[in-house]
């Protein structure tokens, strides 16, 4: 099944929901960057929780996602939009540790306590929305959570989990976003949070075939709940030859004899995706501005 997620309402209009099988979108990514376990596990949260907030936005609007703690993995970088695409980095790929108290892949450890989380939002304005709310756990799901609370003022539970198999390949990734919309009913806030404290772990449901259909179910167990879009997720890198080659023409014809004259041509590598870009020197020679 490819990766996709939902967007439903529930209890009359009170909870905006969100739900997405990120499976595919994390392994590509981890493949890339070839992370260890623990990054990948961060790196797979930080992708999926994204690509539900870039299912936030409309038309060609796009967000950006900053994960910059004091932990050894440093800074998770991620881009999303409204149209399903979606990629990321870190930049320290080989961070492993034992598994911590629960069991689990040491996230917080990776990540670090001590931080920020910060949010570009390009809307097509002059000026792009930029939040930054401090690190509370390093586990990611719980930034996100105290980011949406605090920078956006919209009371949120946010869950995102990525099983790793022994081969370093994704099992199974997903998550959600339930939020709280004004005028929400105390009755509807104490269900929710009673769901929030069973409901199981998300990467495990994902590897039982659990769909994000299946994962709302859980929380609106009782209650009706609508479907409002479905929309495929994918890994989509915006890199190009001609990117690169734009970006070089602009350092300006010193610059470009210099690579010319040192190195006889130009490699780039894109961060995100680890495509490599050579040009030689007689494109750079094309490049140069009369």
């Amino acid at each position: 099944m490819s990766d996709y997620l939902i967007k439903a309402t529930a209890f009359n209009g009170q909870v905006r929901a969100y739900a997405i099988q990120s499976t595919d979108l994390v392994n590509e990514a981890c493949r890339r960057q070839d992370t260890w376990p623990t990054a990948s596990a961060a790196l797979g949260r930080s992708l999926t929780v994204s690509a539900m907030m870039g299912a936030m936005l409309k038309g060609e609007d796009q967000i950006t996602v900053k994960i910059e703690g004091n932990g050894p993995m440093g800074a998770i970088i991620t881009d999303s939009n409204a149209n399903g695409d979606v990629r990321g980095y870190v930049k320290n790929p080989h961070v492993d540790f034992e598994s911590n108290d629960q069991n689990k892949l040491d996230v917080k450890r990776a990540v670090g306590t001590e931080g920020t989380l910060s949010v570009v939002k390009d809307l097509g304005l002059k000026n792009n929305f930029t939040g930054q709310v401090p690190i509370v756990s390093g586990e990611v799901s719980e930034d996100f959570t105290y980011y949406f609370v605090s920078s956006e003022q919209v009371p949120s539970a946010v869950g995102a989990g990525v099983l790793v198999d022994t081969d370093y390949s994704i099992a199974a990734a997903g998550g959600f976003i339930l939020q709280m919309l004004p005028g929400a009913e105390e009755e509807t806030i104490t269900h929710v949070e009673e769901k929030l404290g069973k409901v199981p772990a998300i990467s495990t449901l994902i590897q039982q075939g659990k769909t994000p259909e299946d994962i709302l179910g859980i929380f609106f167990e009782g209650e009706e709940w609508h479907v409002l879009e479905q929309q495929d997720v994918r890994y989509q890198c915006k890199c190009s030859k001609d990117r690169v080659a734009q970006a070089i023409s602009s350092l300006g014809n010193e610059e470009i004899d210099s690579m010319i004259e040192e190195d006889g041509g130009a490699e780039a590598t894109c961060h995100f995706c680890n495509e490599v870009y050579d040009l030689s020197a007689k494109e750079l020679e094309l490049l140069k501005q009369n």
